[in-house]
């Protein structure tokens, strides 16, 4: 299933499947894991119990997108704090030209090295699915699109981590800073421009992720204007994913786009 979203706003990576401060330390699996292979689409997913054998390697990099104070309650061990917006430029205010775009290569390069990310490193982000706006969903689109194919998406996030019984922890990780990460130009098939969207008005699907509040008009999480994009479609993004923050079946998730009016063959746009 190809897909499209808009440059200026948010969206998790879930679309392309079928496409308080203590610790824990039980990690006796409460149930069977998720099973990744299952999509066709697997190479950028990690499942908890992957990563769970991967902590406290020199070859990981581990990073947070929850809210910082979210981080500072709870986190993966050798998790490194980045917030919502590592690799977006928020110069000026939302709805300005390029406001939420990913920054320009060399910027962009530069935030890397300074996380410790190279191309060799297995580079893993998660959030918590259910409390924030997927922001490890667009770091992962968004390295993607830069050309980096070993950066890795948690399977659940730490909802699900959680619920496996997997150790986490409140004490602060650094990051050690690399240099010489090496960056291909941006593949713009990744995103879709305001010029695109307006073009391609009534040709393909357009679907809104956002809450049914923001959707009808709601902008108490500062969007610039009120309302939708004329013809979109309203899904709530986790209506794709299980109670415990795993995505669902790919015939489910299927199912569910055809009601959108989409096939796996279709391009269209999310926002």
């Amino acid at each position: 299933m190809k897909s499209k979203r808009i440059t200026l706003l948010l969206m998790s990576i879930v679309f392309i499947i079928v496409l308080s401060g203590c610790s824990k330390n039980n990690t006796t699996v409460k149930k069977e894991e998720f099973d990744a292979s299952i999509y066709a689409n697997n190479d950028y997913l990690i499942t908890p119990n992957q990563l769970k054998d991967l902590l406290g390697s020199e070859e990981l990099v581990l990073l947070d997108c929850n809210k910082p104070d979210m981080y500072k309650k709870q986190h993966i061990p050798g998790a490194i704090s980045i917030g919502l917006h590592a690799f977006s430029d928020k110069t000026g205010k939302p709805g300005d030209p390029g406001w939420g775009t990913l920054v320009q290569k060399e910027e962009l390069a530069s935030r890397l090295e300074a996380l410790g990310i190279d191309n060799d490193k297995t580079v893993v982000f998660y959030s918590n699915v259910f409390k924030g706006p997927g922001a490890d969903g667009r770091a992962v689109w968004q390295l993607k699109q830069a050309g980096m194919d070993n950066v890795k998406l948690l399977v659940g996030g730490l909802s699900y981590w959680n619920d496996l019984g997997y150790e986490t922890t409140n004490e602060v990780s650094e990051p050690i800073p690399t240099s010489n990460v090496v960056l291909k130009d941006y593949d713009e098939s990744y995103s879709a421009t305001k010029e695109y969207i307006h073009e391609n008005l009534g040709k393909q699907v357009v679907i809104d992720v956002r809450t049914e509040g923001e959707y009808k008009g709601s902008q108490k999480v500062g969007e610039p204007r009120g309302g939708h994009i004329t013809g979109a479609k309203h899904m709530l993004w986790t209506d794709l994913l299980n109670e415990d923050g795993t995505p669902k079946s790919s015939d489910d998730i299927k199912t569910i786009m055809a009601d959108m009016g989409v096939t796996p063959e279709d391009d269209f746009t999310v926002y």
